[in-house]
């Protein structure tokens, strides 16, 4: 027999690898193991099918499932939009339009408090909420991003980082140049890291004009990475970029030459048909972002509109300012219904769909598909495991429905991370959650007290 690390058992493993006979054109179908389970080794997903092959041809060191409740397993969820240092800002300046929000309470605070120790004890939170909600991998986008990164690798989650880029100063830099110095030095600091994809992310093109959005494409061109940025997320953005550029946001960027499939555009929510077969041509990556937008009244994006169009959308849950959480369970259930509501249309963005926007299609657009967001032989061992021994998901029918229409990130038990087990029985296993939680607080009192 083989030795392996770990073998995981579940009633259902939900795998959203597509079959490899799939009919061309096709993104349907993956299959769902019942009785199943997945070894682990290395790091690396060893092999996944019926228990009782798995048992018969790997040993483990330890055995996960199996204990006579009912599990499943499916890989780690993918948040494609966030900043995860805002989760000590949950709250602080609710209710509000989003230019308001940002211009007058979001950056006065951020421009008093941002600083190395702020980025890490906040990432260190951001960290500890998605990995008990069952997020294996985040797409980030803020200010510091090395010292996010060492959050990030103690933690043990994945992560892709943004360095922003922006037109006017902040506490990171004084001009466009120095945020490019310094974005450049965090991305060949951790190009090779294995957790960490360094990206570059000009913020919007009403915050990083035309020069920095085409500096940043070359950027991300020579080094391989992704490029993240804010696009059409309000009426009031359309109007802006309108008048100072005489054309929409999609087709002045794509005038630019920025767009490609490189790109992951937060939100797009104000698009015409035009402009979705612009995305859908330059093979663009879009995180709906469905709470945030509802709550800061942004709009409906035509979320299943662009997905018929060929363009992979997965979900983003954006920073906890303005959502307040960090929950792609959530996200899945309000982008099914939000789009079924406004298409007045019950098949718009059906469970299996929505689940696969939240894991393989987030893989996918942050150009780490062939690494992580299916249970597949050779790819990283990514993997969550719920307990489906809970009232509300009980009886099931359609496992991919319970996914998103029933399920908690409390159903979570056990998370892990390129084969390293770092939830066990709903703990976190590589840092002190008391004390997370406890810096945490702490400094929700400074803010609170700076702020009087």
């Amino acid at each position: 027999m083989e030795k392996v690390d770990f073998i995981l058992k579940a009633e259902y493993v939900v795998t959203m690898e597509p079959p490899e006979k799939a009919e061309a054109g096709k993104d349907a179908g993956e299959p769902v193991l019942s009785d199943g389970a997945v070894a682990v080794k290395d790091g690396m997903i060893a092999a996944a099918g019926p228990r009782a092959e798995i048992e018969k041809k790997f040993e483990a060191k330890k055995t996960i499932g199996g204990d006579g409740r009912l599990k499943a397993i499916l890989p780690g969820f993918i948040n494609t939009h966030t900043h995860a240092p805002m989760v000590y800002l949950r709250g602080i300046a609710d209710d509000l339009p989003l230019k308001d929000w940002l211009e007058n309470h979001i950056w006065p605070i951020e421009r008093k408090w941002l600083g190395p120790e702020f980025i890490n004890d906040a990432t260190e939170l951001a960290c500890l909420e998605m990995l008990k909600a069952g997020i294996t991998t985040f797409n980030d986008m803020y200010f510091f991003e090395n010292h996010a990164a060492r959050a990030v690798a103690r933690l043990g989650i994945r992560a892709v980082l943004g360095a922003g880029i922006l037109d006017f100063p902040t506490a990171v830099a004084k001009n466009t140049d120095e945020y490019f110095e310094r974005a450049e030095e965090f991305i060949k600091e951790f190009l090779d890291e294995e957790l960490i994809t360094p990206s570059i992310a000009p913020h919007a093109l009403y915050t990083c004009g035309p020069e920095g959005q085409k500096r940043a494409a070359l950027m991300a061109e020579k080094y391989d990475i992704p490029l993240h940025m804010h696009l059409s997320e309000t009426k009031w953005e359309i109007g802006d970029i309108e008048t100072r550029y005489g054309q929409r946001p999609v087709k002045f960027l794509d005038s630019l030459g920025v767009l490609s499939s490189r790109v992951i555009a937060a939100h797009c929510v104000w698009l015409d048909d035009e402009e979705i077969e612009i995305l859908a041509g330059r093979q663009v990556g879009v995180a709906h972002c469905a709470e945030s937008n509802l709550k800061l009244v942004s709009g409906f994006a035509p979320a299943a509109k662009m997905v018929r169009a060929g363009i992979k959308v997965s979900l983003g849950t954006d920073g906890a300012a303005s959502n307040n959480d960090l929950n792609i369970m959530g996200e899945m259930g309000t982008a099914s219904k939000l789009q079924k509501a406004v298409s007045e249309d019950p098949t718009a963005l059906d469970a299996g769909t929505v689940v696969r926007m939240a894991t393989r299609w987030g893989a996918e657009a942050l150009g780490l598909g062939g690494k992580t967001g299916s249970i597949k032989e050779g790819k990283a061992a990514d993997l969550i495991m719920l307990d489906l021994d809970k009232p509300h998901l009980t009886p099931i029918y359609n496992i991919h429905s319970h996914l998103v229409n029933s399920a908690r990130p409390s159903d979570v038990q056990n998370v892990m991370v390129a084969g390293r087990l770092v939830v066990e029985d709903g703990r976190l296993t590589t840092a002190d959650e008391r004390e997370i939680l406890d810096k945490a607080r702490r400094w929700g009192r400074k803010i609170a007290d700076g702020r009087k």
